[in-house]
């Protein structure tokens, strides 16, 4: 379920998680809300703010070890591409959006619908969405939903950590005065702000994909995919409306054989 924790993202996850409670650190350090706080014995928003911070790394931590979805062999590639037998392969309706199933040019395996070989990864990822540099790993099918939690969180976290940072933004008679007593937290307040900036529009933008149910790369290449690029602008043959995409995303656990959806047969999970 999890890749090698010291694998090739090794530096980037230490470089997160050390900037992370580095902020978190001088924010109690300095004369914040949440030193006043704790030097006042009101404790439960200084520890609501540690546990949101660790959920948070852990939830890091799960998204960028987790196995996003990878196709390791044709063996299992049968059983999620088929729907666990070769002779329900016949049971899928003859279609004028004929489609092959191809073999990815890379690790020569045969590819399920929707997804696609990472040249980072050096695997084929299930319903692929994108690499992810941040968390040094693949969001595919096992992976996505946990991390569009991982970016809520974190956006709790970082719009929480703005607020602390500004209330221990203190006052001077001079400007430089006031950047000698307060240049740290403005320093962590743009930080924050700008990584705050950087979730929202992932968040959002990975929101409004998932309820029209299409992916980053399926978003930004569907004309050079060949069971996308004869549809319309505005056709999708995954969507079945919001309200079904969101649930079927956030409450349904299993594996989507896409190709009966596509076929209008139905999302059956197996």
């Amino acid at each position: 379920m999890f890749k090698n924790v010291f694998g090739s993202g090794f530096l980037v996850r230490t470089a997160h998680v050390i900037l992370t409670w580095i902020i978190t650190l001088i924010l109690f350090l300095h004369d914040t809300e949440l030193r006043k706080q704790e030097e006042q014995g009101q404790l439960v928003q200084p520890v609501l703010f540690v546990l949101l911070v660790l959920v948070s790394v852990l939830l890091y931590f799960a998204v960028s070890l987790m196995d996003p979805g990878f196709i390791l062999s044709d063996h299992s590639d049968l059983q999620f591409t088929l729907g666990v037998t070769e002779e329900q392969q016949d049971m899928i309706p003859p279609s004028n959006k004929s489609l092959r199933r191809r073999r990815c040019g890379h690790c020569l395996l045969q590819q399920p619908m929707r997804s696609k070989h990472c040249q980072t990864c050096h695997h084929c990822v299930r319903r692929y969405d994108h690499h992810c540099p941040w968390i040094e790993n693949c969001v595919g099918e096992r992976n996505h939903r946990w991390f569009v939690l991982y970016l809520a969180v974190q956006l709790l976290v970082l719009l929480w950590g703005i607020h602390i940072a500004w209330t221990g933004l203190g006052s001077a008679r001079a400007w430089p005065l006031w950047l000698r007593s307060n240049g740290v937290l403005l320093v962590v307040w743009v930080v924050l702000g700008l990584l705050a900036l950087v979730v929202v529009l992932l968040l959002g933008s990975h929101l409004y994909l998932v309820s029209l149910n299409t992916t980053t790369w399926e978003f930004m290449s569907r004309h050079r995919i060949s069971y996308l690029k004869h549809c319309g602008a505005d056709q999708n043959p995954f969507d079945r409306g919001a309200a079904r995409n969101l649930w079927g995303f956030f409450c349904v656990w299993g594996t989507v054989v896409w190709e009966q959806v596509y076929f209008k047969e139905g999302g059956d999970v197996v």
